[in-house]
């Protein structure tokens, strides 16, 4: 009864989502990703290398043209120096190191200026703060949850979504924690595509969780897309990883799954005899092999549906008389 379903790819953008009537009305976002003003890192580090070394050397120049007695020169070129150099350092600050999936939020006290995806290493503003964020791909996979099926029966079911964060400035100012908020808004999901479903379906129209799996997912991936929208995320993709009656209804379930099997296979064999046995009767009369009244031909049906509705091998009984004796 366990089992996994196959992978659906969910909505390429969550804020192109449809609305999904049953999930909660997330509020719009107040803040979108931008990009931010920066500037290649190495050019960067080069200048204010370079002022950091200007900066100490007319310090030192100074203190040495003040101990000759030139203090006139050598004053304030130990506070011109001093202060290149302390500017140089501030200005290094503004240096950032972007691994491949990372980005840098910015912020200008408290106010976002943009977002920093370019890899390497990038200069922005040194008065901004600099916050990262991963981008990469990521699962997560739920506990295995006890629910009741959309006909009242415990079940036990888990699953695992492929995520990944889209915008930025969403994940970071929208939502408290992102990472937290996926992890419960999959489980509520969960919970309510297992209540909305039956496990075994009556019905030929009925979707169910065991039979229809492709169907389900996407419904599950939909209502995710929905729910994890507000935090920037995309949903790539989610499937059930394990799906069960609660072990206190498992064996009594166990037992009608093999008797609606067990049914289901005595109809096909008789539909089957059924249809085998028209056609020799017709083939018979069609070749005029032998003259068959209303009492041979029952004999010959009954005969002929006992060999091919038996679960044993037929027992040939050699009949040296006729038919009525």
């Amino acid at each position: 009864m366990n089992g996994s379903t196959p992978a659906t790819p969910a909505s390429p953008d969550p804020r192109d989502a449809p609305d999904v009537p049953d999930a909660p009305q997330m509020p719009a976002p107040g803040v979108r990703e931008a990009r931010a003003r920066s500037v290649p890192g190495g050019l960067a580090l080069v200048l204010t290398f370079l002022g950091s070394l200007l900066g100490l050397a007319g310090t030192f120049t100074g203190i040495a043209l003040a101990a000759r007695d030139s203090a006139a020169v050598g004053v304030p070129l130990l506070v011109a120096g001093s202060l290149m150099f302390l500017v140089a350092v501030f200005m290094m600050t503004g240096l950032n190191m972007v691994a491949p999936g990372e980005a840098r939020v910015v912020q200008f006290f408290g106010r976002y200026t943009g977002t920093i995806r370019d890899d390497g290493l990038r200069w922005v503003n040194p008065l901004t703060t600099r916050v990262k964020i991963s981008t990469r791909v990521r699962n997560h996979e739920t506990a295995v949850l006890k629910v009741n099926d959309a006909d009242g029966n415990p079940i036990e079911l888990a699953a695992v979504i492929v995520w990944q964060v889209e915008d930025t400035a969403q994940a970071s100012f929208e939502v408290d924690d992102f990472v937290e908020f996926v992890s419960t808004q999959t489980e509520s999901a969960v919970r309510h595509i297992a209540i909305e479903y039956p496990y075994d379906a009556h019905g030929e129209d009925q979707l169910s969780l065991r039979a229809d799996a492709e169907e389900i997912t996407e419904k599950l991936a939909v209502e995710l897309t929905a729910r994890v929208r507000a935090a920037g995320v995309r949903i790539i993709e989610s499937r059930f990883t394990h799906l069960a009656y609660a072990p206190e209804i498992a064996s009594a379930m166990l037992q009608r799954q093999q008797a609606g099997a067990v049914v289901a296979a005595r109809q096909a064999i008789v539909e089957g005899a059924c249809g085998m046995v028209e056609a020799a009767l017709e083939r018979l009369e069609r070749m005029e092999v032998v003259a068959l009244d209303d009492e041979r031909r029952a004999a010959m049906v009954s005969n002929l549906l006992v060999v091919l509705c038996g679960d044993r091998a037929a027992q040939p009984v050699v009949n040296t008389g006729s038919l009525y004796q």
